[in-house]
């Protein structure tokens, strides 16, 4: 199984405040027992910088309206990202609650399968 863990950002996220030495050590540390249990691979995690550097495109039938950040509700904006691969969604909760706390306070990370070719049959 497919997922993608996200970590939510923070006010101090989207003000681009880079991490701590520490957490990016401790951080490092645990992307290493990732990828030493097969469960990350090297390019498939990352940090995001702040929506003021983002674009979103708006549909509505055949226009596009491209939006410029930052953009509102810092805590359902994304700050970075993994896609593990782990037998099922028990597995992927264990690891998240392994993980360093990825942000200096409180912080979210959030798992969601992918969709997998069986799910269309």
């Amino acid at each position: 199984m497919r997922v993608m863990v996200f970590v939510k950002a923070t006010a101090e996220s989207e003000k681009g405040l880079l991490p701590t030495t520490e957490l990016l050590e401790a951080m490092g540390k645990f992307n290493m027992e990732l990828m030493a249990a097969g469960i990350l691979q090297p390019t498939d995690a990352g940090g995001l910088k702040p929506t003021k550097q983002a674009k979103r495109i708006a549909f509505d039938g055949k226009n596009r309206t491209v939006i410029d950040g930052p953009f509102a509700a810092t805590s359902e904006l994304v700050a970075g990202f993994w896609i593990w691969h782990v037998k099922d969604m028990d597995e992927a909760i264990a690891w998240v609650k392994r993980c360093p706390n990825p942000m200096p306070g409180p912080s979210e990370i959030e798992i969601r399968p992918f969709y997998e070719m069986a799910d269309f049959q």
